[in-house]
């Protein structure tokens, strides 16, 4: 990383402009070669102070209710498209108002809510989701085609004769997966599904589609986009959301203290449990510029947060010399699925948001409190 981070506060997520830049050309390229719509799943990645860039290259928004579609309508100004497993009455007024797509879960749903949209005087499209009960997807707890998930409706459960109204589908099956993936799912798919889809505007394949990564395959997205749009006659939209801000941030930490105890351990001013809790939920251990594998340099150490929580450990990572007071360590990869997922347990205060870019150098967009704190509280 070449940025001067001397005078950055820790901790602190810190985006690199011009590495979302390259994402999003590479985004781009796909829409251009295909005609296909692409999204920003704002579910992986809510920094809404870099939507005006994204919309130069995306389409619009994808959201999970009524608060993220919201803030994709007022702060990217493109398609907004909203799911969720259901809606609420209290809250589906305010949905249409904001969406130019919605995604029913059920046909219960979607017979619930169909008038509401149709006499809203608003040009809503509506589509339902899709399980078609396939999935690759090793971890359990981002499987959303598990045994008795309650995400999409599947084959047995699909009501063709309550199809009137609905103008798509969608399917989302996938999580940080090559394309390999989606050609084996959309044959799936075409068997339970394919006869109904040929009725529709538009097919949407959902996210998880890994296209920004550096072994991913193109060439095949390309065809399976291509084919589907060709069999069935639609336009398909991709909704990725880790895909956008992939490789593109750092969380920047400093040690607060080392100690012993059978090991060598550093307490660092950021936790897993707060402020990358996926590092505990998948689980994975995210990489530090300069650190090894535990044994692979001369020097070992247990990470660890501030909080109480004995589990909040970030993992074991080697150093080519002794970890002190005030060092600073740059976890990598911590755009998405960090700023979005953040919690303040413990009392934990929020990492500080910092932004890089060529045309304005290194700014802190957004510094956390005692009211941030404390307003999530009563």
């Amino acid at each position: 990383m070449d940025i001067d981070i001397s005078a950055l506060p820790t901790p602190s997520y810190l985006i690199d402009e011009r590495l979302l830049i390259k994402n999003l050309e590479l985004l781009a390229f796909v829409k251009e070669r295909t005609g296909c719509k692409i999204l920003l799943a704002q579910k992986a990645f809510s920094m809404f102070s870099v939507y005006p860039l994204i919309g130069k290259y995306l389409d619009g928004v994808t959201s999970s209710g009524v608060l993220e579609a919201r803030l994709g309508c007022e702060y990217m100004g493109k398609e907004v498209h909203t799911y969720a497993p259901a809606f609420a009455d209290c809250e589906i007024d305010d949905v249409i108002r904001y969406s130019d797509h919605i995604v029913f879960n059920s046909f219960s749903q979607w017979g619930k809510f169909k008038n509401k949209v149709k006499n809203s005087g608003k040009p809503v499209e509506c589509g339902l989701r899709l399980n078609p009960n396939y999935s690759e997807i090793k971890t359990e707890l981002y499987d959303p085609c598990f045994t008795g998930s309650r995400l999409g409706i599947t084959p047995e459960h699909f009501q063709p004769e309550l199809l009137d109204g609905i103008d798509g589908l969608h399917f989302h099956t996938m999580c940080e997966q090559n394309s390999d993936t989606l050609a084996r799912t959309l044959k799936v798919v075409d068997s339970a599904f394919g006869a109904y889809i040929k009725q529709m505007k538009w097919l949407n394949f959902g996210g998880g589609h890994h296209i920004t990564r550096a072994d991913y395959d193109m060439e095949t997205l390309l065809r399976c986009i291509q084919s589907a749009q060709d069999a069935y006659g639609v336009q398909v939209y991709l909704e990725p959301g880790e895909a956008v801000a992939l490789n593109t941030g750092y969380l920047v930490s400093t040690v607060l203290d080392t100690l012993e105890n059978g090991i060598q351990l550093a307490v660092l001013d950021t936790s897993a449990a707060c402020h990358m809790p996926d590092v505990l939920e998948m689980p994975y251990r995210p990489e530090i510029i300069g650190a090894g594998l535990p044994g692979e340099k001369a020097y070992t150490y247990r990470l660890g947060g501030p909080t109480c929580l004995a589990g909040d450990v970030i993992g074991d990572y080697s150093f080519d010399a002794p970890l002190k007071e005030g060092d600073k360590l740059i976890f990598c990869d911590m755009a998405h699925y960090t700023m979005v997922k953040n919690n303040t347990f413990n009392g934990m205060n929020l990492p500080s948001i910092a932004l890089y870019s060529d045309t304005n150098g290194l700014q802190i967009i957004k510094r956390f409190g005692y009211e941030d704190f404390k307003s999530r509280l009563s």
